[in-house]
């Protein structure tokens, strides 16, 4: 019989979260921090911040500038990950873009952005990670959304943001976000042999950059709030910890009862 599980230990691993830089990524990096990880903070520009905030928590943390759908730049920084840091055991592929336009107006520049950092760049990272992953087991932690599942959350404009516009999120985002969701079960079917655990977390709205100036109707749904960056970094936390050691290839849903309607 399986003793019942202490609290998250990540002592000693080190993570690599990508969009490590605000939002959900930010929160990532600092949650898995405050159970023991070292990070390798990837974004488009190194996070200063996330940086900060991990060391000041006690942890190592290695800032990193690259676009996840470039595959060179992503090799660069998983080999720079092992230099420095010594080990790869976590990979959090959170990096993302957001897009809300109409299919009539979706046009070959968003198109291919929304696939290309979502879907490709997860595919990429996770393809840099996974013969060193290979090496002692570990854990894949992909971020989707219930819009990969739903096909969109809707929103409507908030008085305060006037430049928005209120509608579902985009097709390109909704299939990039299903893609993963897709990949996240496929990788789990090969990954397991190896000792190493693919899920993902689909969170509902949740408080970020990326939403301001659209306001969710949460009032209906069953925890009548929206959600915070903290709220999936914990689901996060779960995931890679040896709490969720029989758990892989599946959606963890983090979005306050949204997907029961």
């Amino acid at each position: 019989m399986t003793p019942p599980s202490r609290a998250a230990d990540l002592t000693g691993q080190v993570a690599l979260v990508t969009g490590a830089g605000r939002g959900i990524g930010h929160a990532v990096a600092l949650a898995l921090a405050a159970v023991g990880a070292d990070i390798a903070a990837l974004d488009l520009e190194p996070p200063a911040e996330t940086q900060r905030r991990v060391e000041r928590a006690g942890r190592r943390c290695l800032p990193l500038a690259a676009d996840v759908s470039d595959r060179a730049a992503v090799d660069v920084a998983v080999a720079e990950t092992l230099a420095r840091l010594g080990r790869l055991d976590i990979v959090v592929n959170n990096a993302g873009v957001a897009e809300r336009r109409s299919l009539e107006e979706l046009d070959d520049r968003t198109l291919g952005r929304a696939l290309d950092v979502i879907l490709r760049g997860t595919i990429l990272v996770s393809q840099a990670a996974y013969p060193h992953l290979k090496q002692r087991g570990g854990a894949i932690v992909n971020i989707s959304s219930v819009s990969g599942m739903a096909g969109g959350a809707v929103s409507r404009p908030d008085p305060s943001g006037a430049a928005a516009r209120g509608r579902r999120s985009g097709p390109a985002y909704a299939a990039a976000k299903g893609g993963v969701i897709a990949f996240t079960r496929w990788l789990a079917k090969d990954a397991g042999r190896y000792g190493i655990r693919v899920n993902t977390v689909a969170p509902g709205p949740v408080e970020t950059e990326m939403t301001r100036g659209f306001d969710y109707d949460v009032a209906a749904q069953p925890i009548a709030r929206i959600g915070q960056p903290g709220d999936i970094a914990q689901a996060v936390v779960y995931l890679a910890s040896s709490m969720a050691n029989f758990v892989t290839g599946q959606v963890l849903v983090v979005d306050g009862g949204v997907v029961l309607d």
